[in-house]
């Protein structure tokens, strides 16, 4: 079951990753839409065990919460429905590196524009960081167009950098300094 509700935006609640969603984060690293896009293997369970246990990254279940489902831990799992991850790596010492994916029925519809925007708050109101970075592969456009609209700007290319679906493809590095971004709630 999703854990806590960390928080909400008008459509999306982001829940603490808990060992009993690793089903969940199998069965996307197993699908090839994602897969293909992110650069991702396949994950066992003791592997993606051992990525939940890293201290250097922040995860976050998206979730699409039923209406009767209360503040902090959700009464019934069925209230609860997963639909991706935001993660944050390297907060605590470096700049941070956002990195999101969603279940490809919900692509398009503006759900990772929301939980990628709430985990930016999150991070300026948690960390004491210059600016958030993000890659995408050159070929996903949707993935740019996202960073892009919430004020990313392109940084870099690195060339023929992942071997991704039998070919080397581009990466592009994204950045977005704190003082280009305002946090929801704050004047």
């Amino acid at each position: 079951m999703p854990g806590a509700r960390i928080t909400n935006g008008p459509r999306v609640t982001l829940r603490t990753v808990e060992r009993e969603d690793i089903g969940f984060l199998q069965r996307a690293s197993a699908n090839p839409e994602l897969r293909y896009p992110l650069g991702t293997p396949v994950r066992n369970e003791s592997t993606l065990e051992e990525l939940l246990e890293d201290d250097d990254t922040d995860r976050f279940l998206v979730c699409l919460d039923d209406e009767c489902a209360g503040p902090g831990q959700p009464t019934d799992a069925d209230d609860v429905r997963p639909i991706g991850v935001v993660s944050v790596a390297d907060a605590d010492w470096r700049r941070p590196e956002l990195g999101y994916w969603l279940v490809p029925a919900v692509h398009g519809e503006g759900f990772g524009s929301e939980a990628v925007s709430l985990v930016v708050d999150y991070v300026f109101r948690t960390y004491d960081t210059p600016a958030i970075g993000a890659v995408a592969y050159d070929f996903n456009d949707a993935s740019r167009g996202l960073l892009e609209s919430l004020g990313f700007e392109e940084e870099g290319r690195i060339r023929k950098d992942r071997f991704v679906d039998g070919e080397y493809i581009d990466t592009i590095q994204y950045g977005l300094l704190r003082e280009d971004w305002t946090i929801e709630g704050e004047p």
